[in-house]
């Protein structure tokens, strides 16, 4: 009882009247009857920063439907996509119609209110108070009284028009109409998450995480190739390597060095001094279809890709050797390598080898060979390794990451992550070690989230940060990791060996068990989530829809949402991706087409085509009371009727003025 009474009188600061109680727990009750708000699940964006911001900005399509609804039969298709194109990029869209429209003051007053309608049914199931929240100062009593009063009460028409006409004649109509377009965007989505992989591939991994850091709110689960960059960015050079590799892979070098600042001259350097002769032609990058290079070029980054990922072998190895506990020393593959007769030795077999040149590995005229750095890559990698420490956007984005995300989130009775939870054949969950204790499941996911953020606290004991900073190397490649799971990682086979058979990553268990739906229970369970319709929702591994995969798995209970939205997937996966909707009425999977450009979307008005498939439709339509934040809410009101009870008896005296 004492720590009742402490904490009542706490709330009572807050609300110190029998008044003030009532009106907050009217206010809550009503809340709890809104409908639920929309959910959009996106996963492996890979920098695809155009396709991204066009998603986030029609929401899916959701913009596009809720205008159809609106105007119906009233106006016509033409005129429709005019205003989902106005709504998705006002500025552009207003310097287009304004070069064309010969009476500008007609068109914004027919478009100021058509505004309106859609801003008004897109803030029904939010309070006036969240409401308010999201509109610009500037504009905020204008917006607000717009979405309150209607034209058809003939008390308040003029008033309304008055309004309108004014905006027009002080000449605020381009403001007033930008501004009105981003509040019916924000609106339409309450929660994202991303279920991971923003960075690699793609050109604007950078740009992503600028939208992000400005997002009103949203959460992250970290994937592979996050992981990877926080690595990086915390410090592990084999990160780093990997990091640069990738890059250079796709000739993305825009997140790089226009993004972050790194600077790539000492490894161009190095590269054509070391490989300057070398054809390096296992190394000339995939180029996605808005990257051309010259060959000159081409050569420059297919000797710095090779050069770097030599490297990223010796550093890796380095890590490797240092955590024998891992069972990963079978990957040091350098060291397998008989230069004489260019075969690798690899699970007691030997295989013909493509390319056998390595200069910093076995140098000419020695007689042994040299697996640790030699000193123009320890030189290199100093300067790489700074590189990445001081680049102040990239510790921003970063820690943007860290403060949003971790491994795991549970909202709404919906299991989120990545890739996978490690399970044992059988289909239990399967104990993992790290630094000598077990752990699995819902403990190991949590666990692994702590470590990660103990590699960027200034205040982790050294033994522990070393570890951290090197387990991020792990949580890439190792084969229990929950954002890996599989048996390696054959980047070296690939490079340089033949035989394709070497390629196979042997997946995890989770992968072969995923579409059984005890086994998703299961999982479910362990992690303690509730619900008549409960799920798991990941990414990680696309979805060949061109091969007929369906996305839904296990009777509907496990959801994979990662369709190919990097454009290197396209031609695997034959779509651009998945978007999922949880809205008040259920769930929608929205299937996607590729993405042309964000100019042939402002110009021409195309939009992402979609399919649109209904997963699961609720019974009733659902209500804030029926989600996580209801839950919170009843907890609050009890909280508050427990304090009135205290008012009326007189335990706690009301404080007024």
């Amino acid at each position: 009882m004492t720590n009742d009474m402490h904490y009542l009188n706490l709330l009572s600061q807050s609300f110190p009247t029998v008044a003030d109680a009532a009106k907050e727990i009217i206010n809550l009750e009503a809340i709890m009857n809104l409908p639920k708000g929309t959910e959009h699940f996106l996963a492996d964006i890979h920098g695809e920063n155009e396709a991204f911001e066009h998603v986030l900005k029609n929401a899916s399509g959701n913009i596009k439907r809720k205008v159809g609804e609106i105007f119906g039969n009233s106006i016509r298709e033409s005129e429709k996509k005019e205003l989902c194109t106005l709504i998705y990029y006002p500025e552009q869209k207003l310097e287009l119609v304004k070069a064309v429209e010969p009476d500008i003051d007609d068109w914004y007053h027919i478009t100021i209110h058509q505004l309106v309608k859609v801003c008004r049914d897109v803030s029904s199931k939010y309070t006036r108070s969240k409401v308010r929240k999201a509109l610009p100062q500037e504009f905020s009593y204008i917006i607000e009284e717009l979405l309150h009063e209607r034209t058809d009460d003939q008390n308040k028409a003029a008033y309304v028009n008055v309004i309108v006409d004014t905006i027009i004649s002080t000449g605020r109509a381009d403001d007033f109409i930008t501004a009105l377009c981003n509040v019916i965007q924000r609106l339409a989505i309450d929660q994202l998450h991303i279920l991971g992989d923003i960075y690699d591939r793609g050109p604007g991994a950078h740009i992503i995480m600028d939208v992000m850091r400005r997002y009103q709110s949203w959460d992250i689960q970290w994937g592979n190739h996050d992981m990877l960059w926080m690595g990086a960015a915390a410090g592990n050079d084999a990160c780093i390597c990997n990091v640069l590799r990738l890059s250079l892979r796709y000739a993305n070098l825009a997140t790089l060095e226009d993004g972050y600042g790194i600077n790539l001259v000492p490894l161009a350097t190095f590269a054509l001094d070391t490989y300057g002769d070398d054809p390096c032609e296992e190394f000339i990058p995939k180029l996605l279809k808005n990257n051309r290079m010259d060959d000159k070029t081409l050569q420059l980054t297919a000797k710095m890709h090779k050069a770097i990922a030599v490297i990223q072998f010796k550093e890796e190895a380095r890590i490797f050797h240092r955590r024998p506990e891992w069972a990963m020393e079978d990957r040091c593959l350098l060291e397998a390598i008989d230069p004489e007769r260019q075969v690798l030795t690899l699970g007691g077999q030997e295989y013909k080898m493509k390319d056998c040149h390595f200069p910093t590995v076995f140098p000419q005229g020695s007689s042994s060979p040299t697996f640790d750095l030699t000193a123009e890559e320890t030189d290199l990698m100093q300067k790489l390794h700074h590189s990445f420490r001081v680049s102040e956007k990239l510790r921003k984005h970063i820690l943007t990451i860290l403060s949003h995300g971790c491994m795991y989130n549970i909202c709404n009775s919906n299991l989120l992550y990545h890739a996978s939870v490690p399970l044992n054949d059988d289909g239990t969950l399967k104990e993992v070690e790290i630094m000598g204790q077990p752990y699995k499941g819902r403990q190991l996911m949590e666990y692994i989230g702590q470590l990660v953020r103990s590699a960027f606290e200034s205040d982790t004991e050294p033994e522990l940060k070393a570890y951290a900073k090197d387990y991020f190397l792990y949580l890439w490649c190792g084969k229990e990791s929950p954002l890996f799971d599989k048996s390696k990682m054959a980047t070296f086979e690939r490079y340089f060996l033949d035989d394709k058979t070497t390629y196979k990553e042997e997946k995890g268990a989770y992968f072969r068990l995923r579409d059984n739906e005890a086994v998703c229970d299961h999982i479910l369970d362990a992690f303690g989530v509730t619900g008549k319709n409960r799920h798991i929702i990941n990414g990680h591994v696309p979805v060949h829809a061109s091969k007929g995969e369906n996305p839904i798995k296990a009777g509907g209970r496990l959801m994979v949402i990662d369709g190919g939205f990097s454009e290197a997937y396209h031609s695997e996966t034959g779509i651009a991706g998945y978007t999922l909707i949880y809205h008040s009425r259920g769930f929608q999977l929205v299937q996607h087409e590729p993405f042309t450009s964000t100019k042939d979307a402002i110009m021409r008005g195309t939009d992402i085509k979609s399919t649109t498939q209904i997963v699961e439709m609720s019974a009733h339509r659902m209500l804030v009371a029926d989600t996580d934040k209801g839950a919170e809410l009843r907890e609050q009101v009890s909280d508050l009727k427990q304090l009135l009870h205290a008012y009326r008896h007189g335990i706690i005296k009301e404080k007024r003025n």
